[in-house]
């Protein structure tokens, strides 16, 4: 916890002085100090002992008092912001400014992970009010700390290699900031539709059009672009050397298969749905419910699970074997009005870079061959249902 600041010395000499017209070197010479002393003591530079104190309260006809006030520390300024979430007394978040759709707050305060020691904080929040708006304490100066909000994108979506880009646009553009939220798909396009974030990373496969990812944000957003990031394959992350020796979706409804799924919402959940539909079988009871491809990674290298859904690139960070299943879009879904937001300029520009595009495919699994070139224009489809519910 940080210490309370101490009161302050305010002194009141100089004021005192020159209203009895008495000048510096006069008084210097009655208090028997010199007067680049009386200076000191003048500007709060020096704090006088007892003896002196009482020798100058005495040459201009005043109590110490008169000469010398305890001056309380300032309060701290303080910021209101939406909450991105539950957030508690001390939490550390970074700023950003985005307008809520239906009024109020524009800055949002989105909460850092707790072992985001790379991620350098605006904030700390000191309370939230039960309507969800915070009070935070900015550790910069305010107006710089404002300054930044107004530069910050925050992006949301699921997978890994969101990080690696946000890197790459930060070189791109060292004044434009992009925060970035882990989500899955669903959440991630809620977020954008809420106020919460300005874009979001998706893949979302849509079984009845054939479709990834527009028939979702037609429901969800108003007008918005659907860039390309990138195509991965997805299919079943696997024991090394598959064991099991699982062929596709027909082995997961066996009896010695220990399946790791992923959360309703999620890209992948979809797919893996769709996957046992068209395999004839329901989906199977799961070990575990896993909220990122590298969790559901993490659970079969480790032996807690033989089988989850995920793309290549999550197989190849663990060392797993993998079945291919599906070549599937993954998209930046961006709203009108922040198509010009610094920092979703600087995502686009990082996505089109080759810098990029060759540190993407190094990590195997991906192809960003149209990396940040726009797919389709989404506009709001009335015969949708508005709903984005997904049930388990």
């Amino acid at each position: 916890m940080i210490p309370n600041p101490l009161p302050t010395l305010e002194p009141r000499v100089r004021e005192r002085r020159q209203g009895l017209g008495v000048g510096a070197s006069d008084l210097a010479r009655q208090v028997g100090i010199s007067r680049q002393a009386l200076h000191k003591i003048e500007v709060g530079d020096s704090v006088p002992g007892t003896l002196l104190a009482f020798r100058l309260a005495a040459a201009l006809h005043c109590r110490v008092d008169d000469l010398f006030t305890l001056r309380g520390p300032a309060r701290p300024p303080t910021l209101r912001a939406r909450g991105a979430g539950s957030l508690t007394p001390g939490t550390r978040v970074a700023l950003a400014h985005l307008p809520a759709p239906a009024g109020g707050e524009d800055l949002l305060a989105v909460p850092l992970p707790a072992g985001a020691f790379h991620v350098p904080a605006d904030a700390t929040v000191i309370a939230t009010a039960p309507d969800g708006i915070l009070s935070a304490q900015p550790l910069a100066p305010a107006g710089e700390v404002l300054a930044a909000a107004a530069r910050t994108a925050v992006l949301t979506g699921c997978d890994p290699a969101l990080d690696l880009l946000v890197t790459h646009a930060a070189r791109l553009d060292p004044a434009a900031r992009v925060i970035l939220r882990a989500a899955s798909s669903l959440p991630a396009l809620r977020a954008v539709a809420q106020g919460q974030a300005h874009a979001a990373g998706l893949h979302l496969w849509d079984a009845a059009s054939g479709t990834s990812n527009l028939p979702f944000t037609r429901r969800a957003l108003g007008p918005a672009t659907l860039f390309t990031l990138w195509t991965w394959e997805q299919g079943l992350l696997l024991a090394p050397g598959n064991p099991r020796g699982i062929r596709g979706p027909a082995d997961l409804g066996r009896a010695d298969v220990r399946l790791a799924t992923r959360e309703p919402g999620s890209g992948s959940r979809l797919l893996l749905d769709g996957w046992l539909r068209a395999a004839g079988l329901p989906h199977p009871p799961a070990v575990a419910v896993t909220g990122s491809p590298l969790e559901a990674a993490s659970l079969v290298a480790s032996g807690q699970a033989d089988a989850a859904p995920g793309p290549r690139s999550a197989a190849l960070a663990a060392g797993l074997a993998f079945v291919p299943l599906q070549t599937e879009r993954f998209d930046l879904a961006v709203p009108d009005e922040h198509a010009r937001h610094p920092g979703i300029l600087a995502l686009l520009g990082a996505a089109r870079s080759a810098a990029f595009r060759a540190d993407l495919h190094a990590l195997g699994g991906y192809d960003a061959a149209q990396a940040g070139e726009v797919w389709q224009r989404s506009l709001p489809d009335p015969d949708l249902p508005l709903s984005l519910e997904v049930h388990p």
